[in-house]
């Protein structure tokens, strides 16, 4: 990236707090995503906040095909914001995507996470042998097409199944960021993180984790949710939120900041 990491991805350090809290947004989202969260925590911590290469909200020229092929990418650009920052301790939240970004940055560097709370996270969407994902591989290649066949139309039918409850604003503001991103980029990430498979990686993990999960996501079974307490290797804790969809941080903030504050304060 020709300008700085920091600035290319529109980082911001908001708050008053000593401690500091990492706020990182799934697929299909930007920053914009906690804005609800947000008020919640800036008396507590110093919160920050940026977007992932591959948002609508970050120029579609620092989006490197052949390095993003992978989230150990993600996980070097967020290891590489912190360090910029000169953190050395952080809370992590991460949603979806950003969740397994978190836990592989965390193996890596284990001492600057003193936590992660992990929302909506699977290490494998796809189904295998004793393992329920949530998908088969005819329906993923279902999706690929649809997304290239229309975009527009895709968004438009993934939107609501996402937000899951019936809160026309979360779909909504899902949308937009959706639109936002670049088709071909979006296709791409969606690609690169359905082949994924971060199994083999979660007993390497021995920060504590907290796994927030809605009761009902189209995404991620409740199942996988308990696959990470068991296999995370840290201490680790389950709470079901008893709503629906995958972006509670849209669809239900007030009940997901509570949660948050209680896992923050354990």
């Amino acid at each position: 990236m020709g300008q700085s990491l920091l600035e290319a991805l529109n980082v911001r350090v908001v708050g008053n707090g000593r401690k500091h809290l990492l706020l990182a947004h799934g697929f299909g989202t930007d920053q914009s995503a906690w804005k609800r969260i947000l008020p919640y925590f800036v008396s507590q911590f110093k919160v920050i906040l940026y977007d992932l290469v591959c948002a609508g909200s970050v120029n579609p020229d620092y989006f490197d095909f052949r390095r993003y092929s992978s989230l150990h990418a993600y996980a070097d650009d967020l290891l590489r914001i912190l360090d910029s920052l000169g953190v050395d301790s952080c809370v992590y939240v991460g949603h979806s995507i950003s969740a397994m970004i978190g836990v592989l940055a965390s193996v890596r560097r284990p001492e600057i996470f003193s936590k992660l709370i992990l929302i909506g996270a699977s290490p494998r969407f796809l189904n295998d042998k004793d393992y329920h994902g949530g998908f088969e591989e005819s329906d993923i290649d279902k999706v690929f097409e649809a997304m290239e066949a229309n975009y527009k139309a895709w968004v438009n039918g993934i939107a609501p199944l996402a937000v899951g409850a019936d809160v026309p604003v979360a779909v909504q503001e899902f949308s937009r960021t959706l639109f936002n991103m670049r088709p071909d980029i979006s296709l791409f990430v969606s690609q690169t993180v359905f082949n994924s498979d971060l199994r083999e990686v979660l007993g390497l993990v021995q920060t504590p984790c907290w796994i927030i999960q809605t009761a009902k996501d189209v995404s991620v079974p409740t199942s996988v949710a308990t696959y990470l307490k068991e296999k995370l290797g840290g201490r680790n804790t389950v709470v079901m939120l008893n709503v629906e969809g995958h972006l509670p941080h849209l669809s239900a903030p007030v009940l997901l900041a509570h949660h948050l504050n209680e896992a923050f304060s354990r």
